[in-house]
């Protein structure tokens, strides 16, 4: 993906689906004179005949770049007599495009596979060139006319066709989207501008069948939100096969924890499914890639000794010497072309995708600050990052240290209002939390992130704050109970043993015993609101409603250092303590 406003290249991580309406044509591709000749070869029903064949594109700007026309080899396509035209389209689509074009088709002449189109020769329906039959299995029978129009600088199945069968890699536009000055009829204009004088220039032509706005999902640029093109440039890549990287990835997803669990699957399509990492930006700034390309034979170089020799001159005058100082200081002793031997070269000018920045914090941190360790315990963030932060530190720890940078990841929902809204000051259901801290206290804050379920999206409001308050009220109290009647105790000097406690203090101890073991095995799942369930449970039921009631004729009216008195104490000590610790990770 190509963004002409960013004028950069895009991977698949910065490219967002929105919708788009864009201009749908049917644009007819007449047979040649060679391949007329060949094609009623083929299928003698076509000799001697006008034949054409149909494509469906959303994409006018494409066709000045087209070069070839896909066909699948096993698809049954049909000939149809329509007007003084014979077209020929996918014999399931016919009725379809019939209708779109509002042309009758009427009983085809022949049917054949689409094998028998390869090779065959199409005059393009704007220049004096040929556009040849290829054949493909992306060729779909979902939409369009079962025949693909191709241009190879301009899509990744159209580029990988191209490449398969020897076709020049031809997009001719420039970084700004706009049309190069080889293109005859529109040269200087912006694409997207293109699309409608391309149209009236096929339509001079007897070329266009149809014209309609087509409504769809279309990539934008993540940063700018404008629809991005196709197009063919020379980039760096990081390849997902070599070495192995793919399949190493995919075993490091399933030995990390994933919360919520769906997370290791849906990580795992992303990368099961992802094309090679394209890693080049075309900006004025960011982190250089440290190659070089040969000024006598234009080849271009990565290799470890030069990123080496690079690492070096930054860390002694930062990333921007890369620009400042000269070239000879980037190279190492000896340094020649290893395909020409030139030793003559001009740096690299493309930036580092800054998911690679992002993707490699886990080395700067991690693996270079003194008392911390690699790998991560956990990677906390948004359900956004499993095609970004999660997704680029993989296959960045992975490709150099042979392991995921995390243990575990967690995966949060995004806040919305009491109604599932998203929060918007026209809509008034924001709510700041400095001015909610400043209210109710950060207690109140950290409790409800606490309470809500933090793996869809998360709810806010006045409603749902008074009940976290009402919570934390109950929970304070009985814990400032517990706590008041220690006063007097020394758990030094006055613990009762407790395998010498009454039944009740046992009964209670036992009560706290089993919360504790949930809670634990709760923070190990990172599963927060079943931790407050834990909590409020024993606070709210066993403890305030039960226990702490009926201790109080102990507590209140015994000698103070009776030997039931100090059970009670024992008890309320070790839970108070206990809860307290337990939890200090929510509410320190």
């Amino acid at each position: 993906h190509w963004c002409i406003h960013c004028r950069t290249a895009l991977a698949e991580a910065e490219v967002e689906y929105e919708d788009h309406s864009s201009p749908s044509i049917f644009v007819e591709f007449p047979v040649g004179v060679e391949g007329a000749a060949e094609l009623g070869r083929r299928v003698p029903e076509l000799a001697g005949r006008r034949v054409s064949v149909l494509i469906w594109t959303t994409t006018p700007w494409t066709i000045p770049s087209n070069l070839a026309i896909a066909f699948h080899p096993q698809f049954t396509y049909a000939a149809y007599e329509v007007g003084e035209t014979t077209v020929i389209v996918a014999e399931e689509l016919a009725g379809r495009v019939a209708e779109r074009v509002n042309r009758p088709f009427g009983d085809p002449l022949a049917r054949f596979k689409g094998d028998l189109l390869e090779g065959i020769r199409f005059q393009h329906p704007l220049y004096r060139r040929d556009s040849v039959g290829v054949l493909a299995d992306y060729v779909t029978l979902e939409q369009g006319t079962g025949a693909v129009h191709t241009a190879p600088g301009h899509g990744a199945d159209d580029f990988n066709t191209g490449v398969q069968y020897g076709l020049e890699v031809y997009a001719p536009v420039g970084p700004g989207g706009h049309f190069l000055d080889e293109v005859e009829i529109f040269a200087g204009q912006r694409v997207f501008d293109a699309n409608p004088r391309i149209e009236e220039a096929l339509a001079a032509r007897g070329r266009l069948w149809h014209r309609e706005t087509f409504t769809h999902s279309y990539p934008h640029c993540w940063r700018c939100h404008n629809p991005v093109i196709f197009l063919a440039t020379s980039q760096w890549f990081i390849s997902m096969e070599a070495a192995d990287l793919r399949a190493r990835a995919l075993d490091a997803v399933h030995r990390a924890q994933w919360v919520p669990a769906w997370g290791e699957e849906r990580i795992h399509n992303m990368l099961a499914n992802r094309p090679d990492w394209c890693i080049s930006r075309q900006r004025s700034w960011g982190v250089p890639i440290p190659a070089v390309d040969c000024v006598k034979c234009g080849e271009a170089i990565l290799t470890a000794p030069l990123a080496q020799q690079a690492a070096d001159v930054f860390a002694k005058h930062g990333a921007d010497a890369w620009y400042e100082r000269p070239i000879e200081e980037f190279l190492p002793d000896g340094f020649a072309c290893p395909s020409c031997g030139g030793r003559e070269f001009d740096r690299e000018r493309d930036i580092l995708d800054v998911w690679f920045d992002s993707g490699s914090s886990h080395e700067a941190v991690l693996g270079q600050r003194e008392g911390l360790r690699w790998p991560a315990d956990l990677y906390l963030e948004g359900t956004d990052q499993y095609r970004g932060w999660f997704h680029s530190s993989l296959l960045v720890a992975v490709g150099t240290r042979g392991a995921a940078p995390y243990r575990g990841v967690v995966t949060h929902g995004f806040v919305v209002d009491e109604q599932g809204r998203k929060m918007s000051k026209s809509l008034g259901n924001t709510v700041e939390p400095q001015e909610l801290i400043a209210k109710s206290g950060a207690e109140i804050l950290r409790l409800w992130a606490a309470m809500v379920d933090f793996r869809e999206e998360v709810r806010i409001g006045p409603e749902i704050l008074a009940r976290v308050v009402e919570a934390y009220r109950k929970l304070r109290n009985t814990l400032r109970i517990l706590v008041a009647n220690l006063y007097d105790f020394d758990p030094q000097a006055d613990a009762v043993p407790v395998g010498e406690l009454p039944e009740l203090d046992r009964f209670a101890l036992a009560r706290y015993g089993e919360t504790a073991s949930r809670i634990l095995q709760a923070y190990d799942r990172y599963d927060y609101p079943a931790i407050f369930q834990a909590v409020n449970s024993l606070v709210t039921v066993d403890l305030s409603a039960f226990y702490v009631d009926v201790s109080k004729d102990r507590l209140y009216t015994l000698a103070p250092k009776s030997v039931s008195r100090r059970a009670a104490q024992t008890a309320m000590y070790i839970m108070a303590d206990g809860l307290a610790r337990l939890i200090a990770p929510v509410l320190p």
